[in-house]
């Protein structure tokens, strides 16, 4: 293997393995800026020493080990283990005899070392939009540039916030635990949101050259079946797992045999995984409140189940969505949102009504730089006739986006305007 495939193979690696790796090395030294640049010196070791020896049987495992030496390395020379020198002493020599291959012990169900270091990075000491970026760094092996997108926000400013979260949680002493009673509610949202932005930043990479990113729509669906077993009587704990199974279910379809993106309405629907299907409206079930009301994520996987029960797109239930979008927007409204109530009103009533409701967002703030919006309304157009705007708009989307395989799709869609 060649030196630039290695390198690509270690960025595969470190892609799957950097959260676990953060997250036990959080457990060990109690810091996650620390844990941090100490995976990123196990990351700088494999970039030095692998091209010549070898990818290693077990990555993850020689990234661990490797941490975990600097991390014994850091305690021995730092602060840290002249104020802590016998409980680190008797606590890593247990660890070392009962956990001899710590990668192996980080999945564990209660005690899960990753969702330990999500309610870390959540903690109220922090601020709502530093605690999404952190987990989003830390967990989900994001970049600063890829957070910034997801959250339609400069890099810059996602960089800066990063930077102070950690150094803010540094100063806290936060504890490396699973908050309990009040606590527990009280961070519950924000992990959930965090959570679904590592999904769909798996389910619709924002950047690269792969439409989809497996391992981080799995990562979140691990996290939320977690939850949902530490907290079952949390119904939106459970729509949130219904929506990304249900999502997840359309995966093998999303993609053709040359990687390149397949429309939602185009997909082969016997490719939609029936098992996650049905978990997902089983999750979708016990979602439901006592009192019949639903939180976002519960509206959200409803909508998803109208498409995974619909055996062929034409028979998609559109007025149902676009009433669940209606009860989403009226509880939670957002540019985002109204923006597929319009697909969906498009769908249901026609193209002329949804192109009014994505007019009237054309000036939002928020959706300046959100390429779906020129995307939704060029298919609008086209669907009106109105070719040559169609096509002009789709062509802003696809300069817009940085996805390599989203933007050959639009430059598609806006060379079949002239067709």
């Amino acid at each position: 293997m060649g030196a630039a495939e290695t390198h690509r193979a270690i960025e595969a690696v470190w892609r799957i393995e950097s959260a676990r790796l953060i997250a036990g090395l959080t457990r060990i030294v109690r810091d996650v800026g620390v844990a941090e640049e100490l995976a990123q010196d196990a990351l700088v070791a494999a970039l030095e020493q692998w091209p010549e020896s070898g990818i290693p049987e077990n990555p993850g495992a020689w990234l661990m080990a490797t941490a975990k030496n600097r991390a014994i390395d850091y305690l021995r020379r730092g602060t840290l283990i002249q104020q802590k020198h016998e409980h680190l002493g008797r606590e890593m020599a247990e660890r070392e005899m009962q956990m001899p291959d710590l990668a192996a012990a980080m999945d564990d169900n209660i005690g899960d070392d990753m969702l330990r270091l999500v309610f870390i990075a959540c903690h109220p000491v922090l601020s709502t939009e530093a605690r999404v970026a952190l987990t989003l760094r830390l967990l989900g092996g994001l970049t600063t540039g890829e957070i910034a997108r997801a959250y339609l926000s400069s890099e810059t400013t996602i960089a800066q916030r990063i930077v102070r979260a950690k150094r803010t949680l540094t100063e806290a002493q936060v504890p490396f635990e699973i908050p309990q009673g009040t606590d527990f509610t009280a961070r519950l949202s924000s992990v959930l949101q965090v959570i679904y932005l590592i999904f769909n930043e798996g389910y619709s990479a924002t950047s690269g050259d792969d439409w989809m990113r497996p391992a981080l729509c799995e990562e979140a669906l691990r996290l939320g079946r977690i939850l949902a077993g530490l907290v079952p009587n949390e119904p939106e704990v459970h729509g949130l797992v219904a929506l990304m199974e249900i999502q997840a279910s359309r995966s093998k379809a999303r993609v053709n045999a040359a990687g390149e993106p397949v429309l939602l309405l185009e997909q082969d629907r016997t490719k939609w995984d029936r098992l996650l299907i049905g978990r997902g409206l089983a999750a979708l079930e016990r979602a439901e409140k006592p009192d019949g009301k639903r939180g976002p994520y519960a509206i959200q996987a409803a909508i998803a189940a109208c498409h995974a029960r619909a055996v062929t797109a034409d028979a998609t239930d559109w007025a149902r969505i676009a009433a669940l979008y209606g009860e989403l927007a009226a509880m939670d409204s957002s540019p985002v949102i109204e923006l597929n109530r319009a697909v969906a009103v498009g769908m249901a009533i026609g193209p002329a009504a949804g192109l009014e409701l994505v007019d009237a967002l054309k000036d939002e703030p928020a959706l300046k730089n959100y390429h779906l919006l020129p995307s939704v309304r060029g298919d609008l157009l086209k669907k009106l006739g109105r070719t040559q705007e169609a096509r002009e708009e789709f062509e802003k989307a696809a300069s817009m986006t940085r996805n390599a395989r989203e933007q050959s799709l639009l430059f598609q869609r806006a060379r079949a305007c002239d067709e």
